[in-house]
This record gives structure tokens, C-alpha cells and sequence, in this order.
């Protein structure tokens, strides 16, 4: 490993951190440093190529669907002629989006977050390094979610103590709470995945079960709905993939354990206190606040999906694609759908759907292919980096998750963390499975001694 493979491969768990502690990095000073640090990483990943003579890469499809999205967008701002006159300007480009100074920005957007992850597939390039990321993750997860939780207690409406919103609901770093859930539903997936495939040594058993009560706990604290039924997907995922058909007492201690973990999540949220994602399930579904009133803003962007097929609106052009239709005053501005995949559907059109199809393929493959791994760290690796992606996806059906840069970046770690975990390296480690077979030859050879 090469100092500039290794300072890229440090630089991505910096960004981690980063875009996660500053706000989500959706305000433009902090994604200007997101995109800063993403050229510095295409940087070293370049010139450790030069340096070593060799052209580094993954072949992996995963990066093909989010590299398409990101041409799709440029193409849409392709001007294919110009308008007539209006209101005395002439030679108006015309253009698939409606908004291309928007569709421009996303694009460039969603070309980083490409670049990121194809480096991260290449910096996995070791067993030893996919057990660092592990670590690192579940570390960062348990550390951020006690602070999360102690923030609700000491300042529940200012981030830091220092920025607030009147309009935001606030958690941990975040000013959206249903993000802070969708992070917490991925950073947990890790150490579930471990745990439920037998991963974890006996003497740090405790700790991850520590770790994951308290990053659970924070979920409900959080008070996200659409996080807990995603983390309820999650466990549900986790449990068909680590039991076998025939495993019926195998499926009831998992089933057990799930509810003691739930249940242990339950009671450290209750003792804090506070609104939980339990107790605003008897909210009603339709708020007057327009950001969670989804049923409206739902059947607006259905209308803006139908007026603007096959090709959509545009990438980030939602927005002024759904003033057209909405039927409220207008005083609040709608900037998401509150729903990803009508999302894609109202600024990509068809094209993005068959791209959106692409994608949910090739994860589905990786992930149950990844799943059977014969070693029990890799497939727990896998396991839990399928169904935190998974549970993203979920959650995506409620919010705009993935709309964060935070969560992006978290979510293509998983993705990275589940391609890896398929490979073969030079420097595999075996130690879970060994004794295993260990176990099982000592077996035999005393059953023969018996004969």
C-alpha cells in the first residue's frame, strides 16, 4: 500500500465525518469543502496510478446507473434549438429541463458523490482495510449517537447549541430528523450484520450490543417514523438472510434477539424521554405543516410526472415544476417530494426510471450473491451493508434521504463495504471460520477413535 493510497483512503472516512457533523454539508460553504476534498481525493487516486504505472479501478456495475444519472443531467441542459420571443427576449435556449442552472448543479452534485465512490471501491483494496472501515464505522456510530442523544437533553431545538431553525426539527447534526434516522439506520447495520451472522468474538459481544442499543435508541429519540418502520425492514432483512430454511430454532433466538434489541432501544428512549418515533405514530398522517403533509405533495408531483414525460423535468428542477401545479398558496416552498423514487421519475422522466430499474438490479445481485460468503466476517460485512442499504431504500419511500450529501456519502460507503466484501484479498482473514473446521476435523477424528 502506497502513503497515497493510504492518505486517500483516510481522506474518505474524513469526508464521513465531515459532511456528517457539518449539518448534513447542504449549505453551499460546506459543500464547496465536500467537493474540495473530492478533487483532492480524484488527486490521489490519480497520482497513485502515475506513481505505480498502474491504471487502478473497479469493475463493479454499482457505479454505472449513478454515472448514467449524472450524463442524463448534462444531456438535459443540451439546448435542442431556442424559443420564440417572450416578454421582448429572444433566443431562449430550449432545453429537456426547466430549470438547467439547477439541473447543472445536480449533475456536477451527483458526478462527486460518483467519483467518491469509485475511489473508495479502489482504496478497499485489503482485507485489513475493510476492517478498518468496519471499525471506523461503527466507532464514529456509537460516539455520534450518544452525542445525539445528549444534545436532545441539554439543547433539543439548537444544533451545537447554536443553530436553530424555526421551522426544522432538529437531530444530532442534522436539521432534518428524519435524516439523522436514515444515517443511524446505516451506521447500526454494521454491527447487526455481524452479530446476527456470529461475527463478534464472545468478549466484545457486550460492546456491540451496547453500541447498537444506544444507536437505536437515538433513532427513536429522533422521533422519525419513517426511520423506525425502516429499521423495522432492516431487522426483518437481517433475519431471512442469516437464517436458513430448515433453522427453526436458528430463526427464534434471532427473532428473540431482535426483540430484546428493540425492546432495549425502547426503554433507553423512554428514559430519557421525550418524543419518540413511538409516540408520533398517533399524529395524524396529514399535518397542516406543509413539509410533512406527503399526500398532497404526492398527488402534485403525479401531475408533474404526467406533464413532463418521457423525458422529465430535469434534475434539481423539481421545485419549479411543482409551483406549476400546486394548489395550496404557494407561501411555502416545496423542494422535495418527500418520496425519492417519484422523485426520479419527475425530474428524469422514463430515462430515469430504466436507469432507477438498473440500479435496484445490479444492488439485489451484489447483495444476496455477497450474502453467502464462506467467511463469517465478510458475509456479516455484507449482511449488514445489504440491509442498511436497504433500509435507505425503505425509508426513501417517505422522505428524501438521500437528497443530504451526508446520507449519499454514508450510503455508497455500505455499497463500497458490500462490493468488497465479495472479493478475494491477498491478506484474508479466516480466524472465524477455522476453527470451525477446526472443530468439526476433531469431531470426526474422536468419533473414529471411539469405533
Amino acid at each position: 500500500m502506497s502513503r497515497l493510497s493510504r492518505a486517500a483512503f483516510f481522506l474518505i472516512c474524513t469526508i464521513i465525518v465531515f459532511t456528517t457533523m457539518a449539518y448534513g454539508a447542504v449549505h453551499q460553504p460546506t459543500l464547496a469543502l465536500f467537493y474540495f476534498f473530492v478533487a483532492v481525493l480524484l488527486l490521489f487516486w490519480a497520482s497513485d496510478c502515475w506513481v505505480s504505472g498502474e491504471m487502478r479501478f473497479s469493475r463493479s456495475w454499482l457505479q454505472l446507473p449513478l454515472f448514467a444519472f449524472a450524463v442524463y443531467g448534462f444531456v438535459q441542459i443540451i439546448p435542442f434549438g431556442s424559443y420564440a420571443e417572450a416578454g421582448g427576449i429572444t433566443d431562449i435556449p430550449r432545453t429537456i429541463s426547466i430549470e438547467p442552472f439547477a439541473t447543472q448543479l445536480t449533475s456536477l452534485h451527483i458526478l462527486a458523490l460518483c467519483v467518491l465512490f469509485s475511489v473508495t471501491l479502489v482504496c478497499l483494496d485489503s482485507a485489513k482495510r475493510l476492517r478498518h472501515l468496519v471499525t471506523f464505522i461503527i466507532v464514529f456510530g456509537f460516539i455520534y449517537a450518544f452525542y445525539a442523544i445528549l444534545q436532545s437533553v441539554l439543547s433539543p431545538t439548537k444544533i451545537y447549541g447554536i443553530y436553530g431553525h424555526r421551522s426544522a426539527t432538529p437531530f444530532g447534526s442534522f436539521v432534518n430528523r428524519h435524516n439523522f434516522a436514515a444515517f443511524m439506520e446505516m451506521a447500526v447495520s454494521i454491527p447487526l450484520g455481524l452479530l446476527f451472522v456470529g461475527a463478534v468474538r464472545r468478549d466484545k459481544k457486550l460492546l456491540y450490543i451496547v453500541a447498537v442499543t444506544l444507536m437505536t435508541s437515538a433513532l427513536l429519540l429522533s422521533g422519525s417514523r419513517g426511520g423506525f418502520i425502516a429499521l423495522l425492514a432492516e431487522i426483518i432483512l437481517l433475519i431471512i438472510l442469516t437464517t436458513s430454511a430448515k433453522g427453526k430454532r436458528n430463526f427464534l433466538l434471532k427473532a428473540a434477539l431482535s426483540l430484546l434489541l428493540v425492546a432495549a432501544a425502547v426503554g433507553g428512549a423512554i428514559f430519557v424521554g421525550g418524543d419518540t418515533s413511538l409516540t408520533r405514530f398517533s399524529e395524524q398522517a396529514a399535518s397542516q405543516d406543509i413539509s410533512s403533509n406527503r399526500f398532497h405533495i404526492w398527488s402534485v408531483t403525479l401531475e408533474v410526472i404526467a406533464d413532463n414525460l418521457p423525458f422529465g423535468a430535469g434534475l434539481g428542477a423539481y421545485t419549479q415544476a411543482y409551483t406549476q401545479f400546486d394548489t395550496l398558496s404557494g407561501h411555502d416552498l416545496v423542494e422535495q417530494a418527500h418520496n425519492d423514487y417519484l422523485q426520479v421519475l419527475a425530474d428524469a422522466g422514463l430515462i430515469g426510471l430504466i436507469i432507477g430499474i438498473l440500479f435496484l438490479f445490479w444492488f439485489f445481485r451484489e447483495g444476496i450473491k455477497n450474502s453467502r460468503r464462506s467467511n463469517t466476517f465478510r458475509r456479516g460485512v455484507a449482511i449488514g451493508a445489504f440491509a442498511g442499504c436497504f433500509a435507505i431504500l425503505i425509508h426513501s419511500i417517505f422522505d428524501f434521504v438521500l437528497h443530504i450529501t451526508a446520507i449519499s456519502v454514508m450510503f455508497l460507503t455500505l455499497m463500497a463495504l458490500l462490493v468488497a466484501a465479495g472479493r478475494r484479498f491477498e491478506d484474508d482473514f479466516k480466524e472465524f471460520d477455522e476453527p470451525r473446521r477446526r472443530s468439526a476435523s476433531v469431531a470426526s477424528f474422536g468419533k473414529r477413535f471411539v469405533k
